[in-house]
């Protein structure tokens, strides 16, 4: 690889375990974003589509899908820890989703590295375990998450 570096994701020499991003962009869930999402999906829940239904539920109102949250907290770390610097994802597990998203709601979302070892069978990567925590505008804990990245050693000057 040559020519300047574009990406603005880390390499794996910069994650470092304990290493904590505060992301700089929110973003507020929208009904399209909660609609679009579910149907594209094919998720028919009418906890998430049916306001009438909603409204007869301890909620009171849809719920985002969860799976559209955990997907927007993904994507709000992209351009920060990832973008050009990341392989493959390798898997994402324990997600949880602590209160509800409703629509409306501004999610902010911080990442831990909690792990990094160099890969056995690439050695221009390693793996690194990102642990996602995404907050709305109260506060409240509303996803975590764990994923593991394939991440790319910074390439070597020539």
């Amino acid at each position: 690889m040559s020519g300047p570096r574009t990406s603005r994701g880390l390499w794996f020499e910069e994650l470092q375990p304990g290493t904590t991003v505060h992301h700089a962009v929110r973003r507020t869930v929208t009904e399209t974003d909660n609609v679009m999402f579910t149907t594209m999906t094919m998720n028919t829940a009418p906890l998430h589509l049916d306001a009438a239904y909603a409204a007869t539920t301890e909620f009171k109102k849809p719920l985002v899908n969860s799976m559209f949250t955990m997907a927007l907290v993904v994507g709000i770390s992209v351009t920060e820890l990832t973008l050009g610097t990341i392989v493959a994802q390798l898997g994402i597990s324990e997600a949880t989703f602590p209160a509800p998203v409703f629509t409306g709601d501004t999610i902010r979302v911080e990442t831990e590295v909690v792990s990094a070892r160099e890969s056995r069978s690439r050695p221009d990567a390693g793996l690194v375990v990102f642990e996602h925590r995404a907050h709305n505008q109260h506060d409240l804990l509303v996803c975590r998450l764990q994923r593991t990245g394939l991440m790319l050693k910074e390439p070597a000057d020539d």
